[in-house]
């Protein structure tokens, strides 16, 4: 065992004394110690509860014969982020989250590792360190929040963020809106719809590093305090048959954790985390994989916030078990940590409902929900949710209108300086230029709540799992190292074509290299930890990971 190197030998004696401080017993020096990171804290929704979560995850450890050692780790609520400069410090958290798991784990030697996460960039920033540390791993995700509820009508956060763009438009008074903010939010979990926060947890299942069924039970349910237990014991075997998550987290895994992604037409960002998780595996994965992936599965689940369903919904109708059911036929043979393959999980699933998890036969889309775009824009690609674009705008080519950040948009658009039609650049918002990528959801949802439906906005930073409508993110290169976003003109012509994955900047090759010599970066005063954030990060098409 690891723990060895802090346990066995008489050298080690002064470190048996440390851990006999801890009530450690002589029985318990002779079993695995296992780590419990938990994300717990009181800020973050889909966190106040993992404190009765681990205390579980304890229960089980100690009951399969381990010994539970719990530490804890950092976690942003991005829907408290949005809308300002704390959005920037969102996805650095997830670089900051890895390293704080790797050094708890490295420096204590566990044998085993359980990571308690729910939000955005916390459980991404897991899977990267069980990864990345490769000692036996499992995930336990806090669930999803139930909905919120008003006359007739359940209810997510996005309903509050797109009734701000209707109070600018004059279309909901404030007192509207307040009722609606008392009531969206009942309690604790991950919001509601398949935004980024679920939609994870389900590619964490999907992949393998989860127990079955674990993803969509809602945080208030009692199933996830028993499934909290069970990982607590699932751990054990993995130490004692040493089976690691380079063991689970293979090409195999991933390609059908993006082909779940694609069924249900999840969040742009699992592009950007899934890419990440690939790196700290050491596994091979690029853009043209999602696009291929894409082109075979179709989009049957109409998920929040492009369609009616929540989690809470997919969760009666057999949650994640019942999506790899449908796609068994696609799906590549995977060990997990359960101890049962990938298809055997597929094939003992039951679909309790059809039109919530729907036909392959009869898909809402025969092509998975996201795409990836390249062209002279975005050379290095871009990504969009192409389930939560209307057909009548997948092929669009409109005026741009250029704003060097997310505040100057955001200001345009509350002022009703957009047309239909137009193409909203928002750039200098890449992992560099911002630094920290943030998510652009009070732009897109106010758009939505003006009622604007012939509207494209595109960036370098990235867009909410809540965001619904023709968004392109992620472009790459970015505008801070001089990507073609950053020569856009006002005015310029915007083409994009959802059908043909492309995105391009209609202005000719002499032109662009004119501008290109004219162009000066964007300069910034950065210190702590943006500023050290910028100096390392990737680009968005690499996974935004550091170097």
């Amino acid at each position: 065992m690891r723990s060895d190197d802090v346990k066995s030998g008489y050298q080690r004696a002064p470190n048996r004394s440390l851990l006999r401080s801890l009530g450690v017993t002589d029985r318990e020096m002779d079993l695995p110690f296992i780590g419990i990171a938990n994300a717990y804290n009181t800020i973050v929704p889909g966190h106040i509860h993992l404190r009765s979560l681990a205390e579980k995850v304890h229960e089980g450890i100690a009951a399969g014969g381990g010994v539970p050692f719990e530490f804890g780790v950092i976690g942003i609520c991005d829907g408290i982020a949005m809308g300002h400069e704390g959005m920037r410090y969102s996805l650095p958290s997830r670089e900051n989250i890895a390293d704080s798991v790797e050094l708890m784990v490295q420096a204590h030697r566990f044998d085993g590792l359980v990571c308690i996460g729910t939000c955005d960039k916390i459980v991404p920033g897991m899977l990267m360190a069980a990864a990345r540390c490769n000692i036996p791993s499992v995930i336990l995700t806090g669930g999803p929040m139930l909905s919120g509820y008003q006359e007739g009508k359940d209810l997510s956060l996005i309903d509050i963020f797109e009734g701000v763009g209707k109070v600018a438009a004059g279309t909901m008074n404030e007192t509207s809106l307040y009722e609606l903010e008392r009531c969206a939010m009942p309690g604790c979990g991950s919001c509601q719809g398949l935004y980024t926060a679920n939609t994870m947890a389900c590619m964490t299942e999907s992949m393998g590093m989860s127990l079955p069924g674990c993803a969509a039970i809602p945080a208030v349910d009692a199933g996830k305090l028993r499934i909290a237990r069970e990982t607590g014991e699932a751990i054990i075997p993995l130490v004692e048959k040493q089976t690691k998550p380079r063991d689970i987290i293979t090409k195999k895994s991933l390609s059908n954790a993006i082909r779940v992604d694609m069924a249900l037409g999840g969040s742009t960002n699992t592009v950007l985390h899934l890419m990440a998780v690939a790196v700290e595996a050491d596994v091979p994965l690029s853009l043209e994989d999602f696009n291929r992936l894409a082109d075979s599965i179709p989009h049957i689940c109409n998920m929040q916030p492009s369609g009616p369903h929540s989690m809470q919904t997919l969760y009666r109708a057999g949650g994640i078990p019942a999506v790899l059911k449908r796609l068994e036929g696609y799906l590549e043979d995977n060990p997990t940590v359960s101890g049962k393959k990938i298809l055997q999980i597929a094939r003992e699933a039951v679909v309790h409902n059809e039109t919530i998890i729907g036909s392959l036969k009869e898909p809402i889309s025969p092509a998975g929900g996201l795409k990836i775009l390249f062209g002279s824009l975005a050379p290095d690609g871009a990504v969009v949710k192409c389930a939560a674009v209307p057909k009548a705008m997948w092929k669009h080519t409109g005026p741009a209108r250029v704003f060097d950040n997310e505040q100057l948009a955001m200001k345009s658009i509350l002022a009703r300086e957009i047309n239909e039609g137009d193409v909203i650049i928002i750039r200098y918002e890449g992992p560099r230029g911002a630094p920290g990528m943030p998510e652009m959801l009070s732009p897109t949802s106010a758009l939505v709540g003006f009622g604007y439906t012939n509207v494209v906005l595109i960036t370098d930073g990235r867009f909410s799992g809540g965001t619904r409508g023709p968004c392109i993110g992620h472009v790459s290169p970015e505008a801070a190292i001089g990507g073609p976003i950053a020569l856009i003109e006002e005015n310029d012509r915007i083409e994009i074509d959802l059908y043909a994955k492309k995105i391009d900047l209609v202005v000719d090759e002499k032109t662009l290299v004119l501008r290109k010599k004219k162009w000066k970066p964007v300069k910034k005063i950065l210190s702590g930890v943006l500023s050290r954030y910028a100096k390392t990060v990737e680009q968005a098409n690499l996974g935004a990971v550091q170097r």
